[in-house]
């Protein structure tokens, strides 16, 4: 961890511009040489060649699931490490990774001595998860989401009425997961290092609807209460047209019957924790 380029969103209320510099002070004060620098959205993402040609060894994302998905499909074939901090609402890569959330302490962990380690992602043709991915009606609760994150209470309103109504109509089904052969309002699929963590919810359970949609506007998605949990490698969504999918809560279209496969990293990703408490 030598030569770094940084990946960021400053324009995010969590990654303000304010602590995007505290982070390349720490990088200045640990010796650390910042030859790159990326304000996603406004610029766009570096390619393994821009890191190649600058000998980048470390990538720095200080940003949300968003942005970090992004960041990480765009480098897939990228060979160097990436240090990825907490920028976002959940963190949930952030905390699998680091004892702490503090930036700075985990910068001054990770200079002086970060193990790297596999990470297990969602992976399809349309696109991939590292935190999660959502399948569903209940996918719809998004529009509501991102009218709270905008302060835009009208918009907001609006989308919680219409993914009410979409929740409580017609459900999802998928294929190759034992045991779960009913029409499902949502179907959560988590990457574990073990295979897909795939859990279903459905609308005879009222908490859990009512969980899933308060959890959505306080960003908490992946918090929802299944019903329905089993671990496989691969799975579908069965019937014919595409549906809704919410890849680290961006949404995608699938394709209908689009294969949903279990898939590993290399060791590329450096994590603080100490070897008796990684997992």
């Amino acid at each position: 961890m030598k030569r770094l380029w940084f990946i960021t969103n400053p324009g995010s209320g969590t990654t303000s511009a304010e602590k995007c510099e505290a982070i390349v002070a720490v990088f200045a004060e640990r010796g650390l040489t910042l030859a790159g620098r990326t304000d996603f959205p406004e610029q766009a993402m570096p390619t393994p060649d821009d890191l190649e040609r600058d000998g980048i060894d470390t990538i720095v994302l200080f940003a949300g699931d968003g942005t970090i998905n992004t960041a990480l499909c765009a480098l897939h074939d990228w060979d160097g490490g990436f240090l990825i901090l907490p920028g976002g609402t959940m963190n949930l890569l952030a905390k699998g990774l680091h004892d702490s959330l503090d930036p700075a302490a985990i910068i001054h962990a990770a200079h002086e001595g970060a193990r790297k380690v596999a990470l297990p992602w969602v992976d399809t043709d349309a696109g991939r998860a590292f935190v999660g991915l959502i399948l569903g009606p209940a996918a719809q609760w998004y529009r509501a989401r991102e009218g709270a994150r905008h302060r835009r209470f009208g918009q907001m309103f609006a989308a919680i009425r219409y993914a009410w109504r979409r929740t409580f109509g017609r459900g999802i089904r998928v294929r190759g997961v034992p045991g779960m052969d009913d029409s499902y309002q949502a179907v959560f699929v988590r990457p574990d290092m073990e295979g897909l963590d795939v859990a279903a919810i459905d609308a005879r359970d009222w908490r859990s609807i009512i969980d899933l949609g308060w959890n959505w506007l306080t960003g908490e998605w992946v918090a929802a209460r299944p019903v329905t949990q089993q671990i496989v490698r691969e799975m579908r969504v069965a019937g014919r047209r595409p549906a809704l999918a919410l890849f680290d809560g961006e949404p995608v279209s699938l394709p209908a019957g689009a294969p949903i496969r279990w898939a590993i990293s290399t060791e590329r990703f450096l994590s603080t924790k100490d070897a008796g408490a990684a997992g």
